[in-house]
């Protein structure tokens, strides 16, 4: 939804950019102030529109996983827990933003809604690494990526690659130890009652996003003016 919202803000801007130079008006004003002043108008409409949009409905993460604070301002974990002395840290994004090669305007919109990437940290006390899953989270499965040890530091802050190895594909591990991972995960929490809370937390993170891109890009114009 914010992608298409994001698109037609575009595709407005580029129409009005082209009409600028292509009616005589724009020989009797000064260029930068009648594109400015087209920029600033785009801006301010879609900005009202998606104003408008209607939020989801309000949901809670499943207990005993709590938000951590400030989360929606940065892009690292979204839920935390304690299972017995470990704490257990959560960080979700889209798939399609992770995806390399992908066409957006490719993917089935319930696919791009529906797939989501999730980061899991599980850490004790005294240790310097991270056990991380990470999994493919659906509305109604969760399948584990890879399993790897992370050192804190690497997980403390945005979602980014790991600086060492990744360990081996999840795939070629065999059957039992597959198994046994899910298991792992699955008694820590993480399980597919975790989507709709982490849907509908993205959801409310990108309208922010878009609305805050909104009103700094027409704050740097203002000041170009």
């Amino acid at each position: 939804m914010w992608r298409t919202a994001m698109a037609r803000a575009t595709g407005a801007i580029r129409l009005q950019l082209t009409e600028i130079t292509t009616t005589p008006f724009h020989r009797y004003y000064s260029p930068s102030a009648v594109i400015n002043s087209m920029i600033l108008r785009s801006l301010k409409e879609h900005y009202t529109e998606v104003s408008k949009m209607a939020p989801p409905p309000k949901v809670s993460p499943p207990e005993p996983f709590t938000v951590v604070k400030g989360a929606l301002d940065s892009g690292g974990p979204v839920l935390t827990r304690v299972y017995g002395e470990e704490e257990i840290r959560l960080s979700v994004m889209r798939m399609i933003n992770i995806l390399p090669g992908v066409d957006p305007s490719e993917i089935d919109g319930d696919d791009e809604i529906n797939q989501l990437f999730l980061h899991v940290d599980v850490s004790k006390p005294g240790q310097d690494y991270v056990l991380h899953f990470l999994c493919g989270l659906y509305p109604d499965a969760v399948g584990i990526h890879s399993v790897s040890l992370r050192h804190k530091l690497e997980t403390s802050g945005l979602l980014e690659v790991p600086s060492k190895y990744n360990g081996p594909s999840f795939e070629a591990l065999d059957d039992r130890m597959r198994d046994a991972f899910h298991g792992y995960i699955e008694e820590r929490g993480v399980n597919d009652g975790l989507f709709p809370f982490l849907q509908a937390w993205l959801y409310v993170k990108d309208h922010r996003g878009l609305m805050h891109w909104f009103k700094s890009i027409g704050t740097c114009v203002k000041k170009a003016n």
